[in-house]
């Protein structure tokens, strides 16, 4: 085995641990994460006063915000306590720097796409794009996704 295979192995252990180090910030905060997941340290999910619960196997890139609260609709609306709850499914894939507004539940299997915007609830086995998040593809398999 070569220094630069030594060197890979290295570095793909001390990620792991990292990521492991990610979930278990996330889940002391409040967050509950299913098993598997993968949820980069440049994602930013935020439970202030609410709630966030993701299913097994998703991946959360880099750049994504999951905010489980709405202070702006609050200041609109003084009966709205600004408090709500993402619920994000199985095997879903949050793409880079996408963001998912309170009270918004992502069916399984789900693709958001980079830069996405879900205002809306995503059904499950599509993918989404845009601002706001759209339909723009619908499959019938998780085989679509390997």
């Amino acid at each position: 085995m070569g220094l630069s295979q030594i060197i890979r192995r290295s570095v793909r252990r001390v990620g792991s641990v990292v990521g492991d180090l990610r979930i278990a910030c996330l889940r002391a905060a409040g967050v509950s994460i299913g098993k598997d997941c993968m949820i980069s340290w440049g994602a930013k999910l935020d439970v202030s006063g609410g709630r966030i619960i993701i299913g097994d196997r998703c991946t959360i890139t880099h750049g994504c915000i999951i905010l489980s609260h709405d202070r702006a609709k609050k200041r609109i609306d003084p009966t709205d306590k600004g408090q709500g709850t993402v619920r994000i499914g199985n095997d879903v894939f949050v793409g880079v720097n996408s963001v998912i507004l309170r009270d918004v539940t992502i069916g399984d299997y789900a693709i958001i796409g980079a830069g996405a915007v879900v205002t809306k609830d995503v059904p499950p086995q599509v993918v989404v794009a845009g601002n706001p998040a759209r339909i723009i593809k619908e499959f019938s398999s998780t085989k679509s996704l390997v």
